[in-house]
């Protein structure tokens, strides 16, 4: 391993065991500059854990123990990685993890359990897992929470086998295990008692699919508080629906009210989205570069770090605007020197579909193993249009169709416009020539378009590789396996080798 991108044989930091440490040599500049942000990184985790009721907390829930595995996530989530691009992941992500810690600190700080402040807990309204936060900008005086976030989703994310438990406690309670795991682990939390039941109440939302409107109904069930259901159209695209959104909105709005006392305060809400609007200015100017040759802000590092700033943040915290702009003036540097992003970029890609929670890192896999780049995401290409800062009611059917264009339901919902023909204009806008088919075996939102993909990826010129997974249980389709569809498509139809060949065959089974 050295200095220069693709120098190292990435495989050979894999031997089949839980990592206990991974230094990559990245020549000194950059090596020095990781192993600061390493330290930087158990700073944030070890002041977390100097608070009592945190260590309390990490002994009481079982899926605290996940978050020991957040250095060796760095370090998977930067393999190969030099200069602007290694600065890009830690800077975004290393604001992820802090303000994640800030929303661990406030939950425990809140449950009767641990911290048992009754004040904070009735200032807090919980949103599920999958539901965009920027209705909470009109409240400053309340906290929004999502305990499904950092209890599952994130949690999968740390360690791939972080939720299997849970899944498993829902088969023996007797749910089929065809069952989406998301809402299977959110129902094996419930079964286990391992909710923080915090919060004056709750809203929820028919984000994604009936299996995460099932979880929510038991998830409901088991807080006991006021629950609010937001029935966003799923027809979103369709204008005769866009007055229902809005009423939905409006109603969401006068719950939170009524339940807490407090009045939507305007001006906070404005002031949140005009930082909201800057936020969405910078993530288009990435995928502007993105359209070029020399693409810089990809894969995770757009990927991991929008998930944070579109969902939970919402132009709430300034921090995140001003790391938007450090990314930005990163990126900008290093296009005008028109750096490459790996050894050689073989495949413009997007990938499309839900990827695995369990392996995040596979776009980095790509890049490093076979050269394919992925310029986008499915998850990513949300709505990124301008919320108005000053029309009170073009402001509420601005945050509506926001609402209707979240992470993942603005494509599994919507019909055949969002969810296929929307991706051959994302290949032409971003010049791909590659499709990479996120398949997960548990949710039937997206598995009858299987052969119109097929057809259509013919009709464009375009190579279309499935991968399948299943969100949050390795057990049914290994990060192996994953690995395998992919270097059996490049052998096999592309004739291609592997820019690193100690990736393309490694044991990681065991690891975190």
């Amino acid at each position: 391993m050295g200095k220069e991108l693709g120098s190292g044989r990435l495989g050979e930091l894999y031997n089949g065991k839980k990592a206990r440490k991974r230094r990559e040599w990245r020549g000194f500049k950059d090596t020095w500059y990781a192993y600061t942000q390493w330290l930087k990184i158990w700073k944030v985790l070890i002041k977390f854990m100097a608070k009592p009721r945190n260590i309390k907390g990490f002994f009481r829930y079982r899926w605290m123990l996940n978050y020991l595995a957040v250095p060796d996530f760095f370090d998977r989530h930067t393999e190969g990685m030099r200069g602007e691009q290694l600065r890009m992941a830690h800077t975004g992500l290393g604001l992820i993890v802090a303000d994640m810690c800030e929303m661990v600190n406030t939950v425990f700080k809140a449950d009767p359990r641990i911290g048992n402040d009754k004040e904070l807990s009735n200032r807090i309204v919980l949103f599920d897992e999958n539901m965009m936060s920027e209705i909470m900008n009109g409240f400053p005086n309340l906290q929004w929470v999502s305990v499904e976030v950092p209890a599952i989703y994130t949690s999968a994310m740390m360690n791939q086998t972080g939720v299997s438990h849970y899944i498993d406690v829902t088969s023996e309670y007797g749910v089929p295990g065809d069952v989406c795991p998301m809402p299977a682990a959110e129902l094996g939390l419930a079964i286990d008692d391992d909710f923080p039941l915090i919060g004056k109440c709750a809203v929820q939302c028919n984000t994604t699919c009936d299996g995460s409107a099932m979880g929510n109904g038991i998830e409901a069930r088991r807080f006991k508080i006021p629950t609010f259901q937001l029935a966003v159209p799923i027809r979103h695209t369709q204008e005769s629906v866009q007055e229902y959104a809005a009423d939905e909105i409006k109603n969401a709005i006068h719950f939170i009210e009524e339940q807490t006392g407090e009045t939507f305060d305007w001006d906070a809400f404005f002031a949140s989205m005009k930082r909201f609007n800057k936020e969405s200015q910078h993530a288009k100017e990435w995928l502007e570069i993105s359209r070029t040759p020399y693409p810089q802000v990809i894969g995770d590092n757009l990927a991991l770090y929008r998930y944070g700033v579109y969902q939970a943040a919402g132009g709430r915290n300034d921090d995140f605007l001003k790391v938007d702009e450090k990314l930005t003036a990163l990126a900008m540097q290093a296009f005008e020197r028109k750096a490459p992003v790996v050894k050689e970029v073989r495949h413009r890609a997007i990938t499309w579909g839900v990827q695995a929670a369990y392996y995040t890192a596979f776009p980095i896999w790509m890049q490093n193993c076979w050269g394919i780049v992925p310029i986008a995401d499915m998850l990513s290409l949300v709505s990124m249009d301008e919320i108005n800062t000053e029309d009170k009611e073009q402001a509420i059917y601005d945050l509506a169709h926001l609402y209707e264009n979240m992470i993942m339901r603005n494509r599994s919902n919507g019909g055949y416009e969002v969810g296929v023909e929307a991706l051959w204009r994302y290949c032409e806008y971003f010049n791909v020539d590659m499709v990479v088919m996120y398949t997960h075996m548990g949710c039937k939102a997206m598995s009858g378009y299987h052969g119109i993909f097929e057809e259509e990826a013919r009709k464009h010129g375009i190579h279309l590789i499935w991968v399948t997974h299943n969100l949050m249980k390795p057990e049914d389709a290994s990060r192996k396996d994953m690995r395998m569809e992919v270097n059996r498509y490049m052998r096999t139809v592309l004739r291609e080798e592997p820019l690193d060949p100690s990736l393309e065959d490694f044991d990681d089974a065991k690891c975190w």
